[in-house]
Parts: C-alpha cells; structure tokens; sequence
C-alpha cells in the first residue's frame, strides 16, 4: 500500500534530508513557510520547516526497498509507534500542498486577538509577562495592559512578540516525545504533528 510515512531529521538538516532522498528516488516533502525572527534586536522573516526536523516521505511497503532511507545523510530515523511506522494521512499532505502560494511556502492565517484576551509577552524588555490585548496601535504594534507592582500600565510592545496565554502551558502539558525525541517549542505556531498521525 502506497502511504506518507514521517521522517525525522538531524538538527536543520530538513533540506539536505529532502534532496539526498530525493537523488536515491524517494518522494519525500518538506512543508516550509515564512516566520518572523528577533535577530539582533530587530525582526526579520526567514523561510524555514513548518514542522523542524520533520519531513514526509511517500513509499510502498510492498515494493520500495526502505533500508536506504535511515543511513541517508540528514535523516536520523523513521519514526515509529511501537514497531510500526508512523502513517501520515494523505489528506494532510494534500492540504499542506494546496495551502501553498506561488513560491511553495504554506500560507498561515494571521493570528487575531481581541480586547480583553489574555496574552503572554513572548520577546522584547518584557518576555515572560502575561497582559491583557487593547488594540492594535499600527500594522506591527499592539496595545496592551499589564499589571505592574498592583496598577494597570499601558505598554506597546510587536505584534510579534505575544501570544495566546495559554498556548505555552498547553505545549509544556503536551511536551511528551515521539520515541523519546522532544518535539521543538516552535511547534506553538502550528498544529502538532503527534497529534495528526494514524496509529498503526
């Protein structure tokens, strides 16, 4: 039966994985889209794996050979339950795929807040500190209002750097592996990818 099954690769070694899979003849996939990045005191956008250290790849299990696949430079493993590889719905990859723009990154809505919802300060001076969303103050700032020593202060502070208050307590709750591999932080933005596998 002709499936998506999961690989996982070495640290930001997605692409390398991708292209020397597909020299050998595989059909493999790695979703990439832009995201926002604090470098050196100022944002900037940078194209990388939707899922890190994540890629598809579409195979037989009656008629490819796999055995090449776990010593291909870049790929660590094929990930398993139990036994079993791990089975990606072909519905997914279809999505992923179609969600596409012209130049093959994934197009993710834009998150919008409203006023009065709970947020937590993930960059800047303030990292760390939960407030309450306002307004938006311009295309890339937000206003909020933070507690500070018992009284309400009004702070601005990038679009960027919050989010939903409760996203990181849910990702530390579900901060459980796959065969022992902690799945990355940066997962917050995007649906996790344990959570979209077929059992076997």
């Amino acid at each position: 039966m002709q499936a998506w099954y999961l690989i996982y690769s070495k640290p930001r070694q997605e692409r390398l994985a991708l292209e020397n899979l597909a020299r050998q003849g595989y059909e493999a996939y790695v979703p990439m889209m832009r995201n926002r990045r604090r470098r050196t005191g100022r944002r900037i956008t940078v194209v990388e794996p939707m899922f890190p250290r994540y890629l598809f790849v579409h195979l037989n299990d009656q008629t490819d050979d796999w055995g090449p696949i776990r010593s291909t430079i870049g790929v660590v493993r094929l990930v398993r339950f139990g036994s079993s590889p791990a089975i990606v719905p072909d519905d997914l990859v279809q999505t992923l795929r179609t969600q596409q723009d012209e130049s093959g990154l994934q197009v993710l809505p834009e998150r919008e807040y409203h006023a009065g919802e709970r947020v937590r300060i993930s960059g800047g001076l303030m990292a760390g500190y939960e407030a309450i969303f306002q307004a938006r103050s311009g295309k890339e700032r937000v206003l909020l209002l933070l507690d500070i020593a018992g009284k309400a202060a009004k702070v601005q502070v990038d679009a960027d750097d919050i989010e939903p208050a409760s996203s990181r307590r849910r990702v530390e709750a579900m901060a459980h592996s796959i065969e022992g591999e902690p799945l990355g932080s940066d997962e917050c933005a995007v649906p996790r990818l344990s959570s979209l596998l077929l059992p076997p």
